[in-house]
């Protein structure tokens, strides 16, 4: 099982950033996907943000232009930096990730972003 451990969440004035990380315990060189998704109160988990092993991103289209998704292979370490920060962006925030021969992704326990108004 792979171990994900996800930080930076905290709180933040609309309009700031953050830079979330993600610490994976296995090899980049096993993954297809990795991502990030949110889940707000009474809301579905969405995604946020996905690279896979082809360094190919896909973004929602309400994170477009505000938020980047990249990956450290040394480190195996993905990243979310978040810029222009909205109230509607609070939610706790968790990492996905997925080797090639897995039927399931592996999850981290979630790091909760609050925006203030």
């Amino acid at each position: 099982q792979v171990q994900l451990v996800e930080s930076g969440g905290g709180l933040v004035q609309a309009g700031g950033s953050l830079k979330l990380s993600c610490a994976v315990s296995a090899s980049f060189l096993s993954m297809n996907y990795m991502g990030w998704y949110r889940q707000a109160p009474g809301k579905q988990r969405e995604l946020v943000a996905s690279i896979t092993s082809g360094s190919n991103t896909d973004y929602a289209d309400s994170m477009k232009g505000r938020f980047t998704i990249s990956r450290d292979n040394a480190k195996n370490t993905v990243y979310l930096q978040m810029n222009s920060l909205r109230p509607e962006d609070t939610a706790v925030y968790y990492c996905t990730v997925r080797r090639t021969w897995d039927l399931n992704a592996s999850w981290g326990q979630g790091t909760q972003v609050t925006v203030s108004s």
